[in-house]
Parts: structure tokens; sequence; C-alpha cells
């Protein structure tokens, strides 16, 4: 038997506390031809976005800086978030304040300003964010719209 669903708020704020706790989650873009690419990155969550740094060469970047547009999952398929982005800016590793290029690092254990190549960062801001745990949860999973949460997060 499932547990209870929970309501909208507990949702938002489950969410929100994933998104400063965990550390890695699934990227799923698309080139400019539709061709999925799927890869898991690090991120760090600053309360609006999300911050991620890859390879400028790697696809994920290409398909990025060229469509956009980006989905990113969280967690497994009886606990999930799902989250719809548009990329808001691409930050030079050079250009990224200090604080959240230090956060980035002790978050992820990985600090691309050290790395070789272009590791510029990505800021990806949420549109459509869904949330669920079991089929239950299923009718009441969008949680934010049009870039605005449903429940005032606390």
């Amino acid at each position: 038997m499932n547990p209870p669903a929970r309501d909208l708020t507990q949702r938002v704020g489950d969410t929100l506390e994933r998104l400063d706790r965990d550390v890695d989650a699934w990227f799923a873009t698309a080139g400019p031809d539709g061709l999925p690419y799927l890869m898991p990155l690090s991120f760090l969550w600053d309360g609006e976005a999300l911050l991620v740094s890859t390879a400028r060469s790697n696809p994920t970047a290409r398909f990025l800086e060229a469509v956009g547009r980006v989905r990113v999952a969280l967690g497994h398929t009886r606990d999930v978030v799902l989250i719809h982005a548009k990329l808001a800016e691409v930050i030079p590793s050079a250009e990224l304040p200090v604080e959240a290029g230090d956060a980035f690092a002790a978050k992820a254990g990985f600090d691309p300003r050290t790395q070789r190549g272009s590791y510029p960062y990505y800021r990806l801001v949420p549109l459509h964010v869904q949330a669920w745990r079991e089929v239950n949860e299923l009718p009441g999973r969008d949680i934010m719209l049009d870039g605005r949460w449903l429940s005032p997060p606390h």
C-alpha cells in the first residue's frame, strides 16, 4: 500500500530540500536535429536556478548553447523530480563570482575553474517542475508552471 499523497506545499518543500541536498542529476538535451543526449552532471541550486558546468566541447554544452532548453531528472522512479529549464546565462569560468565557484566546488567535489580547456558554467532557470513518489501523487505532480511555484516556498 502506498503512503498518503503529499500535498502541494509538502511537495514543493521536499523538492527544494532535494535541490539543496542532491549533488548530481541527469540532464537531457537535444541538438538542433532533435537527437537526444543524456548526461549526469553535478549542480548547485542557488534558490532560483541550477548552476552546472561541463566542457564546452561536450554535446550537453553544445546543445544547451544551440537550443537553450534542458530536462533534468533527480531521484529514482519512486521519488522523482522532473525539471524543464531554460538556459539563462553562459558564464565563463573566469567571470563566475568566487563565492559561487567555491560553493559549486565544495558541493560537487569538482572545480571546473581548475580544468584545462573551456569549462563554462550554465545557469538554468526552471520553467516547469513536477514531483511524485507513487501513482497516487500523479494527479498533483505539477508544482511549478511558467516559472512560478504553485505553492509559495518557505
